[in-house]
């Protein structure tokens, strides 16, 4: 009877330092997991896709999940300026994309050229989806002034 408490209680821990280490809704995790992919020349259509996981690298790694948004076969996440993740990402960083099982390695820069219309994407989007949600967001030139978008792109 003692080794099925002791084998409950060490379940326990595993799942909760599980917890901690994945991402969960807003808190980041450290592990991304998935099957290491090539990335394909063309990406999947990801208009029904919600949420994807990236991993930044740095000392202790910070795993996120965000919405994501696809403009002209690439794909784009939108992140506030003062969020810890975009500024581990700083100009441009590598990072590594989950997308279903699929984990792809990625560069992740900055948009500079007409950040607008990206998000305006991103909140036509989602709108739909999460109306109470997306009311609360910035307008597309306000959003594209006060948060940061990124492209995932292909690393050769």
């Amino acid at each position: 009877m003692e080794k099925v408490k002791m084998g409950g209680w060490i379940l326990l821990a595993l799942l909760g330092l599980l917890v901690v280490l994945a991402p969960l809704g807003p808190l980041p995790g450290v592990f991304i997991g998935g099957k290491a992919t090539v990335s394909p020349a063309q990406w999947p259509d990801t208009s029904a896709v919600h949420e994807i996981q990236v991993a930044i690298p740095g000392t202790l790694p910070r795993v996120v999940i965000l919405w994501v948004i696809q403009v002209d076969n690439e794909l784009h996440i939108v992140g506030e300026k003062s969020s810890t993740w975009v500024s581990m990402i700083g100009e441009g960083s590598p990072v590594e994309m989950r997308l279903g099982g699929a984990t792809y390695s990625l560069a992740a820069s900055a948009v500079e050229e007409n950040p607008e219309s990206i998000y305006q994407a991103y909140l036509d989007k989602y709108r739909p989806d999460y109306p109470d949600l997306v009311s609360e967001f910035p307008s597309a030139a306000e959003g594209a002034e006060t948060g940061v978008i990124f492209r995932l792109s292909r690393t050769p």
